[in-house]
């Protein structure tokens, strides 16, 4: 596959993963939407087949990594980095464009959401009302979780190992049961696979730090939130931002270890 098809293909699949995951986030958190308070449950498998579409939309083309995480480990896996800044390139610029596209979606249900007394405080609000999770965080602001994730316990080391840990089970299903023929990207009935997987790591090890487990995932809408005209939106939690950066590549890496020592 060219580099262009890489990139593209990667660009394509990162948006349609941030749009549909980031989309689900957003729902569950504004409000005047529908699915307010629709919880966990709905937030992990909205994730689980936002993966899905994304795998098989982009997956002709790049192959659907999607992830910094997996495409890391692919290279270890194959001792070849070539392509690595081209698909690292076109995961950031999807992750940006499917925030974007999240914020488009959801214009009415941030205003009505940021402009609430009882949400983001102000003269009126009640002081008794509990502001959203992601407002309680040092840093972070009320629509932020909507973009990025954070962690419930603010302790480095806990949520670093949480990431790793997640990314390490992602990654080891990724390379044993998931790859198409060819060894460089998912495939078919590794898309589904996958899909389930990451629903199972958001059920049993999301809790902590809201599961990032994918750099591109976070660090891009993270960025969007930055810098988008957001009224009282807050501040971006740049001191955590290294953590589901960080976490991930170290756990997809360990995981090409695992594989290359085991399976190989």
């Amino acid at each position: 596959m060219s580099s262009s098809d890489i990139f593209i293909g990667e660009t394509i699949g990162t948006a349609i993963l941030i749009l549909l995951g980031g989309g689900v986030c957003a729902a569950v958190t504004l409000k005047a939407s529908k699915a307010r308070n629709a919880g966990w449950l709905a937030i992990t498998f909205g994730w689980g087949f936002a993966v899905l579409t994304a795998v098989y939309t982009s997956a002709p083309l790049s192959g659907a990594h999607l992830n910094p995480a997996v495409t890391l480990a692919l290279a270890i896996k194959d001792k070849d980095f070539s392509n690595l800044p081209v698909y690292w390139g076109g995961q950031l610029f999807g992750a940006m464009i499917g925030a974007a596209l999240v914020w488009a979606a959801y214009y009415g249900q941030f205003h009505a959401h940021l402009t609430d007394k009882e949400i983001v405080g102000g003269p009126g609000a009640q002081a008794t009302t509990a502001k959203a999770v992601e407002a309680q965080e040092k840093g972070a602001g009320p629509v932020l979780g909507v973009f990025s994730t954070g962690p419930e316990i603010r302790n480095a080391v806990q949520n670093l190992l949480t990431e790793i840990i997640g990314t390490i089970v992602l990654v080891l299903a990724v390379l044993t049961q998931g790859l198409n023929d060819k060894g460089n990207g998912l495939g078919t009935l590794g898309a589904l696979i996958t899909a389930l997987v990451v629903v199972s790591i958001g059920l049993s090890l999301g809790g902590p730090t809201g599961y990032a487990i994918n750099p591109a995932r976070d660090l891009g809408p993270r960025i969007v939130h930055a810098l988008l005209p957001l009224p009282n939106k807050g501040g971006s939690d740049w001191s955590y931002a290294w953590v589901p950066v960080v976490g991930p590549l170290i756990g997809g890496a360990i995981a090409a270890g695992i594989y290359n020592v085991a399976f190989v």
